[in-house]
């Protein structure tokens, strides 16, 4: 993937002087990047919508992080692994549930956006908390389950075979010590995309925007016409 929009919609003057910040691109090679992740990540910066943190945009479908800094340059993509199950949603109470307990409908990774940072665990001591009141996070890629071939899926081109978690998100330990441990110290917010549910109702001011930007596009073209 090209880093090509590292600096979309963001740079003011002063910062497109300054010397550009050094991006870590380990998405497998040739794999894009879609067009609804760039826009979205455009619109939460220019809306201000991270409020100056730093922030990621969650690609399940694509098995795609990417996580930019509070000024909004991309500061790294990597493949990630996600909940086994396909879907948006977070069953009542599975945050109680101890990980073997948790039936496999309910081992989704939910979509939406929610705020974050790191804090205590249970069992894993201190880690990065996506939605803390789902229990879901970003931790390194455990290699303890040798059946389950972490390491193998996350180097797959194929995002079917990053569906493997309990729902929390799963990326390689240098991409996390190098990216995700610095960017996300202080807190930030995790943009998750939705395998099932619509744009629309995930991320409903987004949408807004997009549509309202797709209207008067078409409004100029028109106007064209003599």
């Amino acid at each position: 993937m090209a880093l090509a929009f590292a600096s979309i919609g963001v740079a003011n003057a002063e910062e497109a002087a300054a010397q550009p910040v050094a991006s870590i691109d380990q998405l497998p090679q040739g794999q894009d990047v879609s067009g609804t992740v760039i826009e979205l990540a455009g619109w939460v910066v220019a809306a201000n919508d991270n409020q100056g943190f730093p922030f990621a945009v969650i690609d399940k479908a694509a098995a795609q992080i990417l996580v930019f800094g509070g000024d909004g340059r991309l500061r790294g993509a990597a493949p990630g692994l996600f909940g086994s199950a396909v879907g948006d949603h977070t069953a009542p109470g599975v945050a109680g549930v101890a990980l073997r307990e948790i039936p496999g409908r309910d081992r989704t990774t939910p979509a939406g956006r929610f705020v974050g940072g790191f804090g205590p665990s249970v069992d894993a001591g201190r880690v990065l908390w996506v939605d803390y009141e789902s229990a879901v996070s970003i931790h390194p890629t455990a290699t303890g389950v040798p059946a389950e071939r972490r390491v193998e899926r996350l180097a797959s081109p194929e995002p079917e075979d990053n569906r493997i978690t309990h729902g929390c998100i799963n990326v390689a330990p240098e991409f996390y010590e190098q990216i995700i441990r610095p960017t996300f110290e202080k807190g930030g917010v995790f943009y998750v995309m939705p395998d099932e549910a619509s744009i629309e109702e995930t991320f409903p001011e987004f949408a807004q925007s997009r549509a309202a930007t797709q209207s008067n596009d078409g409004k100029r073209a028109r106007h064209g016409r003599k």
